[in-house]
């Protein structure tokens, strides 16, 4: 293959890439501004932005600015924060199911939140820490137990795996001593809910997409890397150790702040980067292109949820009902393929 049609496929791909990203950005604009206007009350788009620009309209402007507007942007910043997190684990681990909700760390931070809400009687931005700390800590775990700089991609996998097992028992077992009437507040959550979000609760997670993701946007060319293999990826320049570190903490930063707001929104972030593969024709998950696939995800999911049935669900039980048949196929055709994890 000559130079010159390497560098034409390249500039083909760049261009697909980007009428891709600005496809989906524009249907994150569209899919947030239906979120501001439908609801039990469907307000005019020219109510609406009167509301966001501080005019007092009765019934819309606290509809939209106390209700409408925190749910959109919780929808919007948990998408990426999910998106990025999921892609940079199957990317740097060169395995589809490595994704936090699949290896442990949105159940650790469940198990958290939902100790705190039924135990402890707390509630808000202490749940939140609590969520984003104990998050970190069951990441820290999975990542010594499965070899520390080793960091093997199977190995890490199958220990998260187990580790989420633990995680979703010690939230049966706390659901189960609760009481009957603090129960249903903690399924809602559990369930991956944008109801009830409050601005107070947006700043933390905002910050975490701008600093981490930041942070995995700067170092996705070595991420295509680690697709080569440790030893090339070495051997071109790369620092493997300190990169999956600065990845790793960066990626289940994402995904614990994201879970403390909007509780574990299921297989967002494990249907993201294999979406945003398919749609660029890359091959790979990259990080702009999934980040904005997974808000895509979020927001209508929580459009389908609330509007599509004559009963109300919340957004993680449509991304539930999305994701569980695709890790299905996946596992089926890697047992078929008799590939391991």
């Amino acid at each position: 293959m000559s130079a010159n049609s390497i560098i034409t496929q390249r500039k083909r791909r760049a261009t697909r890439r980007n009428i891709i990203c600005s496809v989906l950005a524009v249907t994150i604009v569209i899919l947030a501004v239906l979120m501001l206007i439908m609801g039990s009350t469907v307000y005019p788009l020219s109510e609406v932005i009167g509301a966001l620009r501080g005019e007092q309209i009765r019934g819309a402007t606290f509809a939209v600015m106390t209700l409408r507007l925190p749910r959109m942007l919780s929808g919007v910043f948990a998408g990426i924060a999910f998106g990025l997190s999921g892609s940079t684990f199957q990317s740097m681990l060169r395995n589809s199911l490595a994704s936090p909700d699949i290896i442990g760390v949105t159940s650790g931070a469940s198990a958290a939140a939902v100790f705190c809400m039924l135990i402890l009687k707390l509630n808000g931005a202490e749940v939140s820490a609590a969520a984003v700390t104990f998050g970190l800590l069951v990441a820290i775990v999975i990542y010594l137990l499965s070899g520390g700089g080793a960091f093997g991609g199977g190995r890490l996998i199958l220990i998260g795996i187990g580790i989420g097992a633990m995680m979703h028992a010690v939230i049966s077992y706390i659901l189960v001593r609760a009481s009957q009437y603090d129960v249903p507040v903690a399924m809602r959550w559990l369930s991956g809910s944008l109801n009830g979000t409050k601005m107070a609760e947006l700043p933390p997670l905002i910050i975490s997409v701008v600093v981490f993701g930041g942070v995995i946007v700067l170092l996705s060319p070595r991420v295509r890397m680690f697709v080569l293999g440790d030893d090339t990826a070495t051997a071109l320049g790369v620092n493997v150790g300190q990169t999956r570190l600065l990845l790793t903490v960066a990626a289940v930063g994402l995904s614990a702040f994201a879970t403390s707001v909007t509780g574990p929104i299921a297989f967002v972030a494990f249907l993201s980067g294999p979406i945003a593969a398919r749609l660029t024709g890359d091959g790979r998950a990259e990080a702009v292109p999934s980040a904005l696939v997974g808000a895509v995800l979020v927001l209508a999911s929580d459009l389908i949820g609330q509007f599509a049935f004559d009963t109300r669900f919340p957004v993680g039980a449509i991304t539930g009902i999305l994701g569980a048949p695709y890790l299905v196929f996946l596992l089926v055709r890697q047992n078929v393929k008799g590939g391991a994890i």
